[in-house]
């Protein structure tokens, strides 16, 4: 198990500082980071958390997911890795013939 947890449905008042209060309560986080939308300046409703140990992880799921939080109940799990990006760029059409 990793030490990073995806926390889905998030209220959109939440910000790191009130995310990492919530999960500080089951061991030290590194960090707590709620996903914002670069256009509107608005959470996206969810965020990432890395605990500093893995049992602190486990704990935590347990206890959070499916608790009430700001009104909302939280989706708490490990997080997946990552997928990268197409990097083809506009108009590269299908399979990246360019047209």
């Amino acid at each position: 198990m990793g030490n990073k947890l995806y926390v889905g449905n998030l209220a959109y008042s939440v910000t790191d500082q009130t995310l990492l209060d919530a999960f500080n309560q089951y061991g030290e986080v590194g960090s707590a980071k709620v996903i914002m939308d670069h256009e509107s300046g608005r959470s996206k409703g969810f965020g990432f958390v890395e605990m500093v140990d893995s049992q602190d992880v486990a704990m935590a799921m347990d206890k959070l997911n499916g608790r009430n939080y700001d009104g909302r109940p939280m989706t708490v799990n490990e997080a997946r890795p990552s997928v990268p990006r197409s990097s083809s760029g506009y108009g590269s059409g299908r399979n990246g013939q360019g047209y």
